[in-house]
C-alpha cells in the first residue's frame, strides 16, 4: 500500500495525527527532502528504508514503489505542505493505477494556511475579499496562458502566490498590469510555520525591495490584496444579533 502523505507547512507538530502514525508504521519513506522539515523522520520505525526524493526522478521514485510493493511494503510518499498543491502527485497516482498498486491519501496543512497563521490574517473579510487565488509565476515551467499572473490580478481579489519569490520585479510589474494599486498591501512569508519563519508586509510595488532587505530568495509566499491590511471589512453576519441562520433567531 501506498500512502500519499502531506507533511504539513514545515513545523513538525503540524503534520496531521493520521500522517504521523501512518509515518511510524511504513516500510520504505520517499520524502521530498528539499522542502519536508527532515524532524519529521523522528516518527518512523527503526528499520524503515528512507529515499530522499530531491536527487530522484518520477522514474526512480516509482521504481522503489514497486520494489516495495512486490515485497508487500507499506510505503509512505511524504510531500510538503498538502499534496494537492503543486504536489505533483497526479502522475504519480495514474502510474500506480496503471500497475495496479493501491493507495490513499492523507491531507496535510498547506504554505498558505501556515502563511495566514504567521500574519494572524483572514483570507476572507466580508466587504474586502471572499475570494482567494493560489497561483504562481511562470519560469522555468510554464502556466497556462489565461492563468497568467497579470490575467489573475484582474479579479482585485486576494493572491496566495508560490514557487516565484526569485521573480519579484516581474511579478509587481504583472500585478499592476493587471489592476492592482502600487500601493496595495502585499506580505512575504518566509518559511511559514518552521522555527526561522518571517513575515514582511510591504506593498505590490515594493515586494522585490523588501525580500532584498531581508535577504529572501526563496521558500516564500507572496499574499497580495486589500485583505492583507486586515481594516476596513465589514461585520460577519453569521454571528449578527439580526441576522437569522438554521440555529438561532435574530434577536434584532
Amino acid at each position: 500500500m501506498v500512502h500519499f502523505v502531506g507533511a504539513g507547512s514545515g513545523a513538525v507538530d503540524l503534520i496531521t495525527v493520521r500522517g504521523s502514525r501512518l509515518l511510524a508504521q511504513a516500510d520504505v519513506i520517499i520524502y521530498a527532502g528539499s522542502l519536508v522539515n527532515p524532524e519529521l523522520l523522528q516518527y518512523k520505525k527503526a528499520d524503515c528504508q528512507v529515499y530522499d526524493s530531491a536527487r530522484m526522478t518520477l522514474e526512480e521514485v516509482l521504481a522503489v514503489i514497486e520494489e516495495a510493493e512486490a515485497k508487500k511494503l507499506d510505503v509512505v510518499r511524504l510531500h510538503t505542505g498538502d499534496p494537492c498543491v503543486y504536489g505533483a502527485i497526479r502522475e504519480q497516482m495514474d502510474d500506480l493505477d496503471k500497475k495496479g498498486i493501491p493507495y490513499d491519501y492523507c491531507p496535510g496543512v498547506s504554505a498558505f494556511c501556515g502563511a495566514a497563521s504567521a500574519l494572524k490574517m483572514e483570507y476572507t473579510l466580508p466587504g474586502i475579499s471572499q475570494t482567494v487565488i493560489i497561483t504562481r509565476m511562470a519560469g522555468r515551467t510554464p502556466v497556462p496562458e489565461h492563468e497568467q499572473i497579470r490575467e489573475l490580478a484582474a479579479h482585485g481579489s486576494t493572491m496566495v502566490i508560490f514557487l516565484s519569490t526569485g521573480m519579484l520585479e516581474k511579478l509587481s510589474g504583472q500585478l499592476m498590469e493587471g489592476g492592482y494599486a502600487p500601493e496595495t498591501p502585499a506580505a512575504i512569508v518566509y518559511k511559514a510555520t518552521w522555527p526561522d519563519e518571517e513575515s514582511h508586509i510591504c506593498t505590490v510595488a515594493t515586494l522585490a525591495q523588501c525580500a532584498k532587505k531581508y535577504g529572501i530568495t526563496k521558500t516564500a509566499l507572496i499574499i497580495v490584496g486589500d485583505s492583507v491590511a486586515q481594516s476596513g471589512y465589514c461585520r460577519s453576519l453569521l454571528y449578527h444579533p439580526a441576522f437569522t441562520t438554521e440555529f438561532r433567531e435574530a434577536t434584532e
